[in-house]
């Protein structure tokens, strides 16, 4: 498993952040697999097949691990990928994940955690609300328009 830098995190937490500096550092540094795992998450199964492809596959259990996917925690687990485990379980709104991140010294996860929380939260939002209806029932014509050219 690739190790991430405090810092590498932090720029992953700007970004899911939606700050543009968090997104370019990632880009100018090589980090493509922390931009795909959050469109993953977002349910981007292009990124997600990014992931797969290129063998990132803690961070696609994380993806899953988020999603309530017992299986994919336990491949964290197992993978000795600790704090992506406890981030997940942050998420899903685990307390004790907290405690401990905090414990070792990785408050920089927990921030991740809190990010892709409100980040999943707002998608939701914008999936319910009256424009982002409107606007979803126009992706589905769109993709239903893809299908009848093919």
């Amino acid at each position: 498993m690739k190790h991430y830098s405090t810092h590498a995190i932090e720029m992953f937490t700007k970004y899911v952040n939606q700050d543009t500096d968090g997104f370019n550092w990632l880009v100018n540094n090589g980090y493509p697999e922390l931009l795909a795992t959050l469109n993953a998450i977002r349910d981007d199964k292009k990124s997600f097949k990014f992931l797969m492809d290129n063998k990132y596959f803690e961070l696609a259990a994380f993806v899953n691990s988020i999603w309530d996917d017992p299986k994919a925690l336990k491949v964290l687990l197992d993978k000795k990928a600790f704090d992506w485990a406890a981030c997940s379980n942050i998420i899903n709104g685990d307390e004790t994940a907290q405690v401990a991140l905090l414990k070792m010294n990785k408050k920089h996860f927990v921030n991740l955690a809190y990010a892709i929380q409100r980040r999943i939260h707002e998608d939701g939002d914008r999936n319910v609300s009256p424009w982002g209806v409107l606007q979803n029932m126009f992706n589905v014509k769109k993709l239903f328009k893809k299908d009848e050219d093919n």
